[in-house]
């Protein structure tokens, strides 16, 4: 990635460490089940890598199941525990949560399953009284994708177990910064999010039982058939190896650097999103009368990577469904902005992402739209366009 340009978009995508690259360089091309002796170095190096994610969790080797994303890792749980509920069994989520669990419940919901969605609060934080006898399954984030809320974890897990309930913990945004806690029945990871630019895993406590998704050989332990893919295994087994060491001390680099945006974002206007405890490395906020993707046109011209809670969708714009269930309006919805530093970012890079933001954000321009600023000319009764970017 190029050092001229300023990445701040770690939550979206996280770049993929360097002690990943080393360690799939030397994973031997083949198929692990295979007898041969390129099979066998497959299967060796699976083998690691399972022995390596285990330890990072603090778990049982068979407890690691590899899938190819963290979407998958949700699906994953979630269709396949849901197949042994009883019948009539509630399922549990929020209306915060990531699409990939949403959709889920929703397809489950669709099926005949009993679903209920709660609400959150307005800082997106779950209510785990939304947990009540009856309950079957209950699917929470470690923290929320958008704005950084670190969720109540523990409490939801003590509360399912308590009504008898099984529970998934969506780790995938988060886990770099953030231990999950322990207890969960199912926690999802993704490899992307965590350095690894491949993969994920799905954490199967021992003695829960889940359905799979691919049918057709026994891999994973009879949970995910087909090809095991060595090298995305030993990626995200080394991402989440590197995630564990030094944990408190990124987070204290992050939290120091995050502050600071947030400080610059507060005053150029914004009104800063979620709450505490948020990600260390996380500074959200909406701006009234702006748009997420104008804005973040700008940022991406000015050198600038960043992200929006918004999303252009067929041609026609969508407001963040977080936004939208933390209470925000509309226009507050499509009007956000992500900032969320990484391990390799530099205080000197936070300095001058701050620069960029008083140019692109200065509120004495009017909205921006399509990358440039419309600029009010005093004395005349025209507007003129304005550049925000910088050569």
């Amino acid at each position: 990635m190029s050092r001229t340009r300023i990445y701040l978009d770690d939550a979206g995508s996280a770049p993929v460490l360097s002690e990943v690259e080393a360690a799939i360089r030397d994973v031997q091309a083949g198929n692990p089940s295979s007898p041969h002796a390129e099979g066998r170095a497959a299967r060796a190096a699976l083998d690691r890598a399972r022995d390596v994610a285990a330890e990072a969790l603090g778990a049982g080797r068979t407890e690691v199941t590899f899938v190819s994303s963290g979407t998958e890792a949700t699906n994953l749980a979630l269709f396949g525990a849901a197949a042994r509920l009883p019948k009539g069994a509630r399922i549990v989520t929020w209306s915060a949560e990531h699409q990939s669990v949403l959709a889920a419940i929703r397809r489950l919901q669709a099926l005949g399953r009993d679903v209920v969605v709660a609400g959150v609060d307005g800082a997106a934080t779950v209510d785990v009284g939304a947990i009540t006898p009856g309950t079957g399954l209950v699917s929470v984030g470690l923290a929320n994708n958008e704005v950084g809320t670190i969720q109540p974890v523990a409490e939801v897990i003590a509360r399912a177990h308590e009504v008898g309930a099984l529970v998934h913990v969506d780790a995938c945004a988060g886990q770099r910064w953030i231990a999950a806690p322990a207890g969960a029945d199912l926690v999802s990871f993704s490899g992307h999010k965590l350095g690894a630019g491949r993969g994920g895993l799905l954490l199967v406590r021992d003695g829960v039982r889940i359905d799979p998704l691919f049918f057709g050989g026994p891999q994973e332990w009879g949970r995910r058939a087909g090809q095991e893919d060595a090298t995305s295994a030993t990626a995200v087994a080394v991402a989440l190896a590197a995630a564990s060491a030094g944990r408190e001390s990124r987070a204290r680099v992050a939290e120091g650097q995050a502050q600071a945006l947030r400080k610059a974002l507060l005053e150029l206007g914004g009104t800063l999103t979620g709450g505490e405890p948020r990600l260390p490395n996380f500074a959200s906020c909406t701006f009234a009368g702006r748009r997420g993707e104008d804005v973040l046109l700008a940022l991406d011209l000015a050198g600038v990577a960043a992200s929006s809670g918004s999303a252009c969708a067929s041609g026609s714009l969508d407001p963040s469904h977080v936004l939208l269930a933390m209470g925000l309006s509309m226009e507050e919805s499509l009007g956000s902005l992500r900032l969320t530093t990484g391990y390799a970012t530099t205080d000197d890079e936070i300095s001058r992402a701050i620069v960029v933001l008083r140019t692109v954000l200065n509120p004495r321009l009017l909205p921006i739209h399509g990358g440039r600023a419309l600029s009010r000319t005093e004395g005349q009764g025209q507007d003129r366009i304005t550049s925000t970017t910088h050569g």
